[in-house]
Parts: C-alpha cells; sequence; structure tokens
C-alpha cells in the first residue's frame, strides 16, 4: 500500500556541510531551506529561511551530522523562527542526494541497511562526496528514525546510455573488475531541465531530443534522446568534459604521466588538474562575473578564457547535434547558463556554425527565469531554463514512496 506523504525533506550532505529544503508535495512549494557549516570542525555557521523569516546563527557547536539534522529540525519546528511544522513527525520522508550511484543504481531506491552496504562500497568512485552523504543519511535516521528515507543518485539519469557511449577503450577487465567506464554526473539536474524543456516544447518526453547544458563552476553537457540520456561529457569522475571553473576537462592524458616525471606527485597532478586548472588557470579567476568584466575591461588573458570556455561547450554541443540527428533544443541552465549573458551569447556565436542565432535583447534581459534567447531563425532553438535539483529530488522521493 503507498504511502501517505506530503512533507519531504531534501537533504544534501557532505563531509562538513549539510544543505536542506522542506517541501509541501501537494503543491511543490518550499517552505523552508538551510544550510550548516563547518561540522565537526568548531565555530559552525546556520543559516535558515523561510517566506517570512532569516536568520544567520554563528558560532555554533556543531559536533556531527546528528547535530545538524537535529539544528535543522528544530528551526523548522519553531514558531519564532517561521517553521512551519508541529513536531518532528510532520516530516514525512527525507530525500538524500547521493553523487554516485555506480552502475549498481539506474533509479532511486528507498534505503534499508542492505541498500546502505551497497551505496558504502561505491565510496572509492566517489570519496570527497559518498562519504559525507552517508554521515548525512545516518545522522538522518537517529533524529528522523520514522520517517522513510530515499537516496537520489546524481549519476542515475545517465546510466541510460549505450556501451558506444560509456564505455572507454581500455581492457573490458578494467571495467569488469574496477568499474572504469564514463558514469556522469548532474544527472537530476539533467533530468529536471529535460522534463522541463519537454513540457514547454509540448513534446510527449519520450520523443524529445535535446542538448542540455549544466554550466556553472562545474559544467557537464548531456544529449538527450527519446528523453533519456545518450551521452554525457563528464566521466569516470566529474574533472572530464568542458572547461570549468578550476578543473580542466579534457586533457590529454600523457601530460599527467609528463608532469609526474618531472617531479610531480599524483597528488599534486590530480590537485592542479580538479583546483588550480580551468579559467582560474587561464585568467586567475573562476567567477565568471569577474571574468567577462575584465574582458570589457580588455583584459587579454580573461577573453582567451571566455573563448576556451565557449570552444569547450561548443565541441561538445556539436558532436552531440551530429549524434542525435535531430535536436529539438539546446538547454541552458546551472549559474553560468542561467545567469551570465555574456557566457551565453559568446557560446551562441560558437555554435552558429549549427544555425543558432542570438536574440540579443531578449539574452541580456534574461536572468534566473525560463526564456528563450535564441533567435526566431534560429535552426534550434535556445531555452534557458532555471534547474531545481532540489524538487527534483523530493519528486523522485514521493514517487518512490507513493507509487
Amino acid at each position: 500500500m503507498a504511502e501517505v506523504i506530503r512533507n519531504v525533506l531534501v537533504v544534501n550532505a557532505g563531509s562538513s556541510s549539510l544543505k536542506f529544503m522542506l517541501f509541501d508535495m501537494a503543491s511543490e512549494r518550499m517552505l523552508a531551506k538551510g544550510q550548516v557549516e563547518r561540522i565537526g570542525i568548531g565555530n559552525a555557521l546556520f543559516t535558515f529561511s523561510t517566506e517570512g523569516f532569516s536568520e544567520k546563527q554563528s558560532p555554533c557547536e556543531v559536533p556531527d551530522h546528528t547535530a545538524a539534522i537535529r539544528l535543522a529540525c528544530g528551526a523548522l519546528t519553531d514558531p519564532a523562527k517561521g517553521g512551519c511544522l508541529k513536531s518532528f513527525s510532520d516530516i514525512d520522508a527525507v530525500g538524500h542526494r547521493l553523487v554516485h550511484g555506480g552502475e549498481r543504481y539506474s533509479a532511486p531506491v528507498r534505503l534499508d541497511e542492505a541498500a546502505l552496504r551497497e551505496i558504502e562500497k561505491l565510496s572509492p568512485l566517489a570519496p570527497l562526496h559518498n562519504p559525507g552523504a552517508l554521515q548525512g543519511i545516518r545522522g538522518c535516521e537517529q533524529v528522523l528514525p520514522g520517517a522513510p528515507h530515499v537516496a537520489v543518485f546524481d549519476t542515475a539519469f545517465h546510466q541510460t546510455m549505450p556501451e558506444e557511449s560509456y564505455l572507454y577503450a581500455l581492457p573490458k577487465e578494467l571495467h569488469e573488475r574496477l568499474g572504469v567506464r564514463k558514469y556522469g554526473f548532474h544527472g537530476t539536474s539533467h533530468r529536471f531541465v529535460t522534463e522541463r524543456a519537454a513540457a514547454l516544447l509540448g513534446k510527449p518526453l519520450d520523443q524529445t531530443n535535446l542538448v542540455t547544458c549544466h554550466l556553472g563552476n562545474g559544467s557537464s553537457i548531456t544529449a538527450v534522446k527519446g528523453g533519456k540520456c545518450f551521452d554525457t561529457s563528464m566521466g569516470m569522475t566529474p574533472l572530464a568534459g568542458v572547461v570549468m571553473g578550476t578543473r580542466s576537462g579534457d586533457v590529454d592524458p600523457a601530460v599527467a604521466f609528463y608532469l609526474m616525471k618531472n617531479g610531480y606527485s599524483a597528488e599534486d597532478v590530480d590537485a592542479l588538474f580538479n583546483k588550480q586548472a580551468g579559467v582560474k588557470a587561464l585568467c586567475g579567476s573562476s567567477d565568471m562575473r569577474d571574468v567577462c568584466a575584465a574582458c570589457e575591461a580588455g583584459d587579454r588573458d580573461a577573453q582567451v578564457a571566455l573563448a576556451r570556455l565557449v570552444h569547450s561547450y561548443a565541441m561538445y554541443v556539436g558532436g552531440y547535434v551530429a549524434l542525435l540527428g535531430r535536436t529539438d533544443a539546446i538547454v541552458l541552465t546551472g549559474g553560468i547558463g542561467e545567469n551570465s549573458w555574456e557566457t551565453r551569447a559568446a557560446f551562441l556565436k560558437a555554435i552558429a556554425g549549427l544555425g543558432v542565432t542570438l536574440d540579443e535583447a531578449a539574452n541580456r534581459a534574461t536572468r534566473g527565469v525560463e526564456a528563450t534567447v535564441s533567435g526566431k531563425d534560429s535552426a534550434i532553438p535556445v531555452l534557458v531554463i532555471p534547474t531545481n535539483e532540489e524538487l527534483m529530488i523530493a519528486r523522485e522521493t514521493f514517487a518512490v514512496l507513493t507509487k
């Protein structure tokens, strides 16, 4: 028998942070949101807001994730803080963001001890993310033992990729024994904007072909065929694909070997490619607001960085348009895709060879809202659709528990 679910708490836990949002699923309205930072470090920062209330509290003592979720639920049930719940038991379900589900999980899963053991086995594939998420789950189970818990995986949307998309040209044994293959990330965001784009285009989801571009400090581009992922730019890790804020994106693998022969350790190379590369390496900043302002001021390094960035976007979008055969729309989302009109303009000019044109007025006016930024004569419409990964997690949690 399906459970009665109304209030869904969405939790995104890291090793020392925990973000949360509460949704009323009858209307899909966000009731409250907050974040706990510096868990277990000292001088923790807690932020919390509802429609009529906002608070910042620092420093406070939050020794672990259990204390963090208790702090969050305390705010949700405190009338003085705009809390909208009478008690912890009014939280009907908890949806957890998990970065990596490996090949095991192609859909959200209701959590039990067996599922948690399986997720723990996947930690080597996402050592910076999955362990923190597991701590968040354990904390939520202690504070909210009566609520069902559901894991929603960033990799799940990409599990529909065919072998020609996800296999690397490496010995099969590496895939079979060590799980070496493309997994892709940002799947929850790509799923959200795919469903929304199909609705805006008035097309059945299973007949919708898109190139969805989640563009932010971390970026990925996905080919969606018949409403499902056909290919995506990120790989076994989020390092592959397009140029990003501090990540290199695609680089000749031999560069790593060359650097290691010249005194770099494996840890040095890892830090270089993930934290010291990308746009930041090219012009000194990973914030596109700073980069675009520097471009306007005539900074040559910033201009090269922007050109290199959109060049990498164009390479993937052009390839995916070719693979799809028919593309109903190109979708832009994420912090850059939704808000940086300058980057969008440069990007659309870089893909002019696909017959894409730019509506300059619409593009300049669009910030964080749904809009069409391509011209009326564009061969492929370009849509800006703000993503909402938390709502997608709430929806998937609700669906798992009410089907």
